[in-house]
């Protein structure tokens, strides 16, 4: 059991890194099978259902789905959640995935206790939008 919470809590760790290297970096035009079929792959890793099924979710059904997984994980999958949407927001600018980024990344600070000085700034960029 320890052992597949640690897998579960590597993927989500993973996928975080992967959407923040997007987020920092973006993606060449050539890649973007490639960048797509890792996406697609962390998503249903991770959350077992794809980026429309789980978007299509209010923010408080996602945060029930990860108030049922172990505390430990709660961090960072707030911290994913955030990433994930401001991502999708700044590939096609959508006030839901804008508000949505914004509630998880605020979360994500809430539980963690961590200040990260890009978290803020990318907080203060979504209310510039919402």
């Amino acid at each position: 059991m320890i052992h597949d919470k640690d897998y579960i809590i590597r993927i989500v760790k993973q996928f975080s890194e992967f959407l923040s290297k997007m987020i920092l970096g973006g993606k060449n035009e050539g890649e973007l099978s490639e960048w797509e079929r890792i996406f697609d792959t962390n998503m249903n890793d991770t959350f077992k259902m794809d980026f429309d099924t789980l978007s299509s979710k209010s923010s408080e059904e996602i945060i029930a789905l990860v108030e049922e997984k172990d505390k430990s994980h709660h961090i960072p999958y707030f911290e994913l959640l955030g990433h994930l949407f401001y991502f999708k927001n700044r590939e096609n600018q959508n006030k839901n995935f804008a508000e949505k980024s914004k509630t998880f990344y605020e979360l994500y600070l809430q539980k963690s206790g961590i200040f990260s000085m890009p978290v803020v700034s990318r907080i203060n960029e979504l209310k510039g939008q919402l």
